[in-house]
């Protein structure tokens, strides 16, 4: 088995491409390793001393380190922790069927229904257009709400706190929706 790298713009993230499918369904971000306790995967990276998040996309892996860590030292345990999953045919997800923890549509969102043609656009322009991009960088990016022309949006993987994710939000994000839907004055990151 061989799992690719990349460097994502987020220096404290790295991906990792294990060359086959990681999630079937939607994605799961875990911050600490009690919220991990339901993927087996992410439980054995958390293990490693100097894991600070992990992110299950439909195809990689993004691991984010403490800062005082070096990747120099972590990533190849962290490259034999999910080799050694794999190898062993680990399910990723510990609950067969029970959607992925993060899965957007299970996340609640906040929005006045009288709004619901909105929302629909704003939804489809994030789902086709924003999240592609994202996950390409290791990260994903969920709908929250819409409230008053401002639209909030959830980043995951190397997008949470990532340096240059105020940018994307303002220039990239922000500036499409407006673009594109008149009603939207901004957004913003939970």
């Amino acid at each position: 088995m061989f799992i690719q790298t990349e460097v994502t713009p987020n220096p404290a993230s790295l991906k990792f491409l294990p060359g086959r499918l990681v999630m079937t369904n939607g994605t799961a971000h875990f911050v600490t390793a009690a919220e991990a306790r339901v993927s087996p995967l992410a439980r054995a990276i958390f293990a490693l001393d100097g894991v600070d998040g992990v992110f299950l996309g439909s195809d990689f892996i993004t691991v984010t380190k403490k800062e005082a860590e070096e990747w120099t030292r972590l990533s190849p345990f962290v490259l034999g922790t999910i080799m050694d999953h794999f190898m062993k045919g680990f399910p990723v997800i510990d609950e067969i069927g029970a959607g992925s923890p993060n899965e957007p549509s299970t996340m609640a969102e906040n929005y006045d229904p009288a709004d619901e043609r909105i929302v629909v656009q704003i939804k489809e322009l994030i789902e086709t257009r924003v999240r592609p991009a994202v996950a390409q960088d290791g990260g994903d990016i969920v709908f929250h709400g819409f409230q008053k022309g401002v639209v909030t949006l959830h980043m995951q993987g190397s997008c949470a706190g990532c340096p240059s994710s105020t940018a994307t939000l303002k220039m990239g994000i922000e500036n499409m929706l407006k673009h594109y839907v008149p009603e939207v004055t901004s957004v913003v990151s939970l």
